[in-house]
């Protein structure tokens, strides 16, 4: 495939590609600024993976497109990590070079370290060009994940990946010339690098905001020509909460995609009250983002679910013996799948091989599919299986409760039990009993816990071992 930059520049030179702030740069003005860069970024290193540790500004957008341009891999690091998290994946990415933002001020083990500003001010190789071709295959981006085992490692993501998953979300959500999506996801996760991804195939603007800020975020949806966001349920809660009864975004508003964990019917319902459009959906790092979505038609209709999968995607619910089940581990099939994990073997491919998401979940009578949860966070009690998410989604219904996160929690008898860990003082006495009435006794929460600290992943995710981790220290509700 020809250089996705150098062929959107022949085909949309002057069309607006990126505002931030009050900067605007058309397609052919990125590529002029992000090829300067690049011709920097080449004289650094010999090495074929550049670190990037940076934050959603127009410095490094273009600095994601200029190492781009070089025909290096990214490896994307998680600004929020400790340096020795840190250090940890650039040993195992082998890196020499790592270039920071501006504003990051953290000495990290590696030979060279740059700030962008550094970078600026660096030599350029007067002949360099950028590369001509993105091959599929080759490794355009590696992002650390934990996945199942608490270990990060290194997901390789192929140009061709990226390719498809644009092309499953273009043919899910539609494609307008005009199209432009508000982007408040950090540009180091693949919620982020995948609208930019989009951004060259679609030909679309990005609108990037350096944080989310909910009342910020609506005024821009309110009063900008914005087609599209990408936002977690926290994200959509406050949102929510920002609006005034009977306000609606402006009419180029289509999407709000929502992903990251699952989303309560009063939640729902109020989106809807706002006429605003939510495609749930389901992916992960090792899918270059979503692989299922549902239809905002269903979105109360088939509450809890994320949907069908999307046109190149291909979904499989097995049991323990591998045998398939409608109810059970989530296997997938896709061209966006990751090729494998830094220093790993990489993945079979063909017809007969599967991908284990390591979520568990469920398919109703017309094929929409419920997670239950990860593996990783599955509870064992008395030989009985729970899902955290799933006794979440039944206790979110219970009135007047926000925010309410499972764990496991050690018991002589039954060996571990769910508790509950809230963010409001709600009738404990009620909440039991709801919990009771609704669900599995094994599954209902007998303890609750309450919270006013929640902490979370880059993208908006709540980290559930943390909080486990914190339990002792917790107060317990009455």
């Amino acid at each position: 495939m020809e250089n996705w930059l150098t062929k959107r520049v022949k085909l949309t030179p002057e069309r607006p590609a990126v505002t931030f702030e009050d900067q605007v740069l058309t397609f052919a003005e990125v590529a002029e600024k992000a090829n300067d860069l690049a011709a920097k970024v080449s004289l650094l290193s010999d090495q074929p993976r550049i670190g990037l540790v940076i934050k959603n500004d127009l410095a490094s957008y273009l600095t994601i497109l200029a190492v781009l341009q070089t025909g290096k891999t990214i490896v994307f690091f998680n600004r929020r990590l400790a340096a020795p998290e840190i250090d940890q994946q650039i040993q195992d990415a082998n890196l020499d070079l790592v270039i920071t933002d501006d504003d990051y001020s953290v000495d990290l083990a590696v030979r060279q370290q740059l700030t962008l500003e550094e970078l600026r001010t660096n030599p350029a190789d007067p002949d360099f060009a950028p590369v001509k071709n993105y091959e599929p295959e080759a490794i355009a981006s590696v992002m650390y994940t934990s996945g199942t085992t608490g270990k990060p490692k290194g997901v390789l993501q192929s140009f061709a990946n990226h390719f498809y998953s644009a092309m499953g979300s273009a043919l899910n959500l539609g494609l307008q010339a005009d199209d432009a999506w508000l982007t408040v996801v950090p540009l180091f996760h693949i919620s982020g690098f995948s609208i930019m991804m989009r951004q060259l195939l679609y030909g679309m603007r990005l609108d990037l905001m350096a944080k989310f800020d909910a009342h910020a975020v609506n005024q821009r949806l309110l009063t900008k020509p914005v087609s599209h966001i990408s936002v977690v349920p926290v994200m959509l809660q406050e949102l929510l909460a920002d609006l005034k009864p009977g306000q609606v975004y402006q009419d180029k508003f289509r999407v709000l995609l929502l992903g990251g964990g699952p989303s309560s019917k009063a939640m729902l319902q109020a989106a809807q009250d706002h006429r605003i459009p939510v495609v749930q959906s389901y992916g992960m790092t090792e899918t270059a983002s979503q692989v299922v979505a549902l239809d905002p038609q269903m979105a109360l209709a088939k509450l809890g679910s994320v949907g069908k999968p999307l046109f190149p995607v291909s979904l499989k619910l097995v049991d323990d013996q591998g045998q398939p089940s409608q109810v059970g581990q989530v296997w997938l099939q896709t061209p966006t799948l990751s090729p494998g994990y830094l220093n790993q073997a990489k993945r079979a491919t063909g017809p007969d091989a599967w991908f284990d998401t390591g979520d568990y979940g469920h398919l109703d009578e017309d094929g929409f599919l419920y997670i239950a949860g990860r593996r990783g966070d599955m509870i064992s009690s008395g030989g009985e299986n729970v899902f955290p998410q799933e006794v979440e989604e039944v206790l979110g219904h219970f009135p007047g409760l926000n925010q309410v996160v499972v764990v496991g929690q050690p018991d002589a008898k039954w060996g571990m039990v769910p508790v509950a860990i809230l963010d409001q003082k709600v009738d404990i006495k009620d909440l039991r009993a709801y919990g009771r009435t609704h669900l599995a006794h094994y599954k209902a929460p007998q303890r609750f816990y309450w919270t006013d600290y929640w902490p979370r992943t880059a993208s908006g995710k709540i980290k559930r071992r943390a909080l486990q981790a914190q339990l002792t220290q917790l107060k317990e509700l009455k």
